[in-house]
């Protein structure tokens, strides 16, 4: 079985997690989905199975997806957080084709996606979403979600998932610092270390506060690890930006691994993913060390969840057992974005040590602190976006 891609039809707007998505739809790919049989009904005996919100036992849920004959994802991009890898293998594993839709989609398409084709599914429509945890809350009161606890359901942190099933954090970023070693003889460890004299003119943020979720989340991050509070983290986060403006030692540039190499701005703040990745792409060309600060581990996480009215159910529920499994978490962890089960792997030492090797140190991972829902995510992205330039009196800029 193959992969298979599929755009969106019409003029809608696409906003990818990245850049725009031109539009176009592969309608012989969706004619061909339609002969592979995507209206076949569930067999009526497999119904309690599905409602019952628990883990189907994988026999079943193997027997159950080779009946639907594929799976469709939307809005995941083969190379952010190792997903062409992790879709390869789950089709081989199982054998099912899997129905790529605009992978370069963003978290609203997949709502849009899932109510334009509740009463007629299809290939448009995916079987299971990957979304910004800003979307868990407001898809589940809207009924977009079915419930399903995979089967390491208990070893997934609670305050990280729906305690009934409806979405589940899936993986995560923490902020961090990427180095030039080149240009910085000291490296810094901590948000505090920022401040000091040997850094001026050296840090950047990775994006706008007032425009960028990053950024902002930068932001926030270092005001925690001045106050160990969320609620009064932002406040803080902006005072420590302002000190670092104040000092000189703020570069008033968005920064990137280009403006990095360059010497434009050798410390540069975000996503530890990202940075990793940067690391590993510039070998032989520049020295990139990428540090987690000592404090102020502030971790923002996606969430999967399965469409309510998905076309394939138990491909759907196979899917999620595959990413929860160890193999799938380990996965994700390869693309550098830490699983929601890190913890739990590092207790039962299933890391390899050769990606180990390649990862921050455990221990400032397991000190992350996550937001305690999505509104309180909302509610300090629109703090930092309106007071920023108030409180910190400088514009973030692109070189």
């Amino acid at each position: 079985m193959s992969n298979i891609v599929l755009k969106p039809t019409g003029h809608q707007r696409i906003l990818s997690r990245r850049s725009a998505l031109k539009l176009g739809l592969g309608t012989g790919l969706a004619a061909s989905l339609a002969a592979c049989g995507q209206t076949t009904p569930t067999p009526a005996s497999n119904l309690a199975l599905l409602t019952s919100g628990e883990s189907i036992p994988l026999d079943q849920l193997i027997a159950g997806a080779q009946h639907d004959t594929y799976l469709s994802t939307m809005t995941l991009p083969h190379d952010w957080a190792n997903y062409g890898e992790i879709i390869d293998a789950f089709r081989k594993k199982y054998n099912l084709a899997v129905n790529e839709i605009n992978p370069e989609g963003s978290s609203q398409d997949e709502v849009d996606a899932i109510k334009a084709y509740k009463d007629k599914p299809g290939p448009l429509s995916p079987d299971v979403v990957d979304m910004g945890l800003g979307f868990a809350e407001p898809g589940k009161a809207e009924g977009l979600f079915a419930r399903y606890k995979v089967a390491t359901w208990n070893t997934i942190p609670d305050g990280l998932k729906d305690p009934e099933g409806y979405w589940y954090c899936s993986y995560y970023g923490v902020l961090a610092l990427e180095v030039n070693r080149a240009l910085v003889k000291e490296i810094p460890q901590d948000w505090s270390d920022l401040l000091k004299p040997q850094y001026a003119g050296m840090v950047a943020l990775g994006g706008d506060p007032t425009r960028s979720s990053m950024a902002a989340n930068s932001v926030w991050a270092a005001g925690l690890s001045r106050t160990r509070s969320l609620d009064e983290a932002p406040e803080a986060g902006m005072a420590f930006f302002a000190e670092l403006q104040q000092v000189g030692n703020l570069v008033p540039l968005i920064g990137s691994a280009d403006t990095l190499v360059k010497g434009e701005t050798p410390i540069v703040i975000l996503w530890d993913f990202l940075a990793l990745i940067d690391r590993d792409k510039r070998v032989g060309q520049t020295d990139i060390e990428v540090v987690v600060p000592k404090s102020g581990v502030l971790g923002v996480p996606s969430i999967q969840a399965i469409n309510a009215y998905a076309p394939k159910p138990f491909a759907a529920r196979l899917w999620e057992e595959f990413l929860y499994s160890d193999e799938g978490q380990l996965l994700w962890l390869k693309g550098y974005a830490h699983p929601i089960r890190y913890n739990d792997l590092v207790m039962r030492d299933k890391i390899p040590a050769d990606l180990a090797a390649q990862l921050p140190s455990a221990d400032l991972y397991a000190q992350a602190v996550f937001p305690t829902s999505s509104a309180q995510t909302a509610q300090v992205r629109e703090k930092i976006t309106q007071q920023w330039m108030a409180e910190v009196k400088v514009e973030i800029k692109s070189p």
